[in-house]
């Protein structure tokens, strides 16, 4: 094809497009046997005469669910038409600071060659968001991709991390600095998974679902509202419909925005992450994400308030709600050594926050209960006033 810049140039243009779809599924007890949700999947996808996998475990999934690896083993050699379980299931040590961990990296790619692992074959990962990031990251680089699987264990990854189609890891003393896009084979969220959750994680994830109602549903937070009671008292069948609402709301908004794979300036779905992305670094990550992030929305929430975007009412109705779940809404590194003015360091973030994305700074806040807005910069005044009033309900 000649081009038209000039006459010297030549130009062979290819224009193609690649169609994605995975279900996220919900399910109790995914590894009894009379359970076919996981076979009928491989058989599903099935390309060879059985299905090579690979399980990686988070310790803590393992710790509390002591029989997970032999119940795994013992599924997969009841189908074994359908499942060739390979190796007996790795387990590594969860959380963030895993993703930190480049010696993981090295171990998992290392787990996956040992076992011959193709691109036909499957990679499943089991735990917490941070597991599932780092998991799908060294599935997504290895034989430039190994499907992949996805088995959520917190409220925070089946309801957010866990079901969307970012994988990465920590780089450069950076959140998510290395990372991949691909969408998993599948996602099964097992609500059996929950019980043994530590009040803090079953709470954790609570944040998500605040931060993606506030952006988009003034009726889905009504509805956390009026549960905070039920939440609080881990009352099972309110956090399934919690997780189910705000896992919907992700998908939609991933599959429907116009840029899943966020090539523009615009990330939506992360109102309250600059300030929490940072929050976390700067505590050496012992603020767990959805703390952190619960933090960040009270923080924008007041912001959007000192801004003259939303009502004092509004705003103090959601950081009662906050409270109220037992979230904290302030935190000292928030300010600076006189606790007067905002953390510099914590300002960092908004940088690392465009950097990460490119483009013009772009920040959601919300005008109303439900209903986001983006600006493209904040100002410091507004910042110290909402951070003396989160200060001020915190004490």
């Amino acid at each position: 094809m000649r081009s038209l810049i000039n006459e010297s140039v030549n130009l062979i243009r290819q224009d193609f497009s690649v169609s994605f779809s995975y279900g996220v599924y919900f399910t109790n007890k995914l590894f009894n046997t009379d359970n076919q949700l996981f076979s009928d999947l491989l058989k599903e996808g099935q390309n060879r005469r059985v299905n090579r996998v690979v399980f990686i475990i988070d310790s803590a999934v393992a710790k509390y669910h002591s029989n997970l690896a032999d119940k795994i083993v013992k599924y997969c050699n009841h189908f074994p038409e359908i499942i060739e379980i390979c190796g007996h299931p790795l387990v590594i040590e969860g959380g963030e600071l895993a993703k930190n961990d480049i010696g993981l990296i090295k171990r998992i790619i290392q787990f996956i060659d040992d076992h011959s692992i193709d691109r036909h074959a499957y990679v499943v990962g089991i735990g917490g968001g941070a597991i599932l990031d780092l998991v799908g990251f060294v599935a997504a680089i290895a034989h430039r991709g190994i499907r992949h699987i996805r088995i959520p264990t917190t409220v925070l990854s089946q309801n957010d991390a866990g079901v969307g189609v970012k994988n990465g890891i920590n780089y450069l003393n950076k959140k998510n600095y290395l990372g991949t896009f691909v969408p998993p084979f599948a996602v099964i969220n097992d609500s059996n998974f929950l019980h043994t959750l530590e009040d803090r994680d079953w709470r954790s994830g609570i944040s998500e679902a605040l931060k993606v109602a506030l952006i988009r549903d003034f009726e889905f937070f009504n509805w956390i509202d009026d549960n905070v009671g039920n939440l609080v008292n881990r009352d099972l069948a309110t956090m399934e419909t919690l997780i189910y609402r705000c896992a919907k709301h992700h998908l939609l908004h991933i599959g429907t925005n116009g840029d899943p794979f966020e090539k523009g300036s615009s990330r939506p779905l992360d109102f309250g992450h600059w300030a929490a992305h940072k929050l976390e670094q700067l505590t050496h990550y012992q603020l767990r994400h959805g703390e952190a992030v619960a933090i960040g929305i009270a923080l924008d929430v007041a912001y959007s308030h000192y801004i003259g975007l939303l009502d004092e009412k509004s705003m103090d109705r959601v950081h009662s709600c906050l409270l109220k779940l037992g979230f904290d809404i302030y935190h000292p590194l928030l300010s600076n050594s006189l606790g007067d003015h905002i953390n510099p360091s914590l300002l960092d973030g908004l940088e690392e926050f465009r950097e990460h994305l490119g483009g013009i700074l772009t920040i959601m806040l919300i005008k109303q209960l439900g209903n986001g807005i983006e600006v493209n910069s904040m100002n410091q005044v507004s910042l110290d006033a909402a951070i003396n009033n989160l200060r001020s309900k915190s004490i």
